[in-house]
């Protein structure tokens, strides 16, 4: 009788489904990108805040917070930390909150909102 040489397999092979780095679709500061949004977020901020809670279908209170930021950070998986999160809201609000309106609305034109 011969002996066929058999392969054990001591490891599965696994599939791993690596997630993409999302990336915000502008810079904090990039207020020309939409002058609009900027124009609303300085001079209408509870407005901006209620647009952008009403976009994440959140309290109006909760459009500015940090809890917002970083639940839209995580969910398209930009990059980031909660204390970054809380630091853009803390020391420039207005900007934080324009940035993420925009980043909605580009999203949303892309079909991926």
């Amino acid at each position: 009788l011969a002996m066929a040489s058999q392969t054990v397999i001591t490891v599965q092979p696994q599939f791993l489904a690596a997630q993409q780095l999302g990336e915000w679709q502008t810079g904090l500061l990039d207020c020309c990108s939409n002058c609009g949004v900027c124009l609303c977020g300085m001079f209408c901020f509870p407005c901006l805040n209620c647009q952008v809670a009403g976009d994440m279908d959140e309290c109006c209170l909760c459009g500015s917070s940090v809890a917002m930021r970083t639940l839209y950070r995580t969910k398209y998986n930009i990059p980031g930390s909660i204390l970054g999160d809380c630091c853009s809201i803390w020391w420039c609000s207005p900007c934080a909150l324009c940035q993420l309106k925009r980043d909605i609305n580009r999203r949303r034109q892309m079909g991926t909102f």
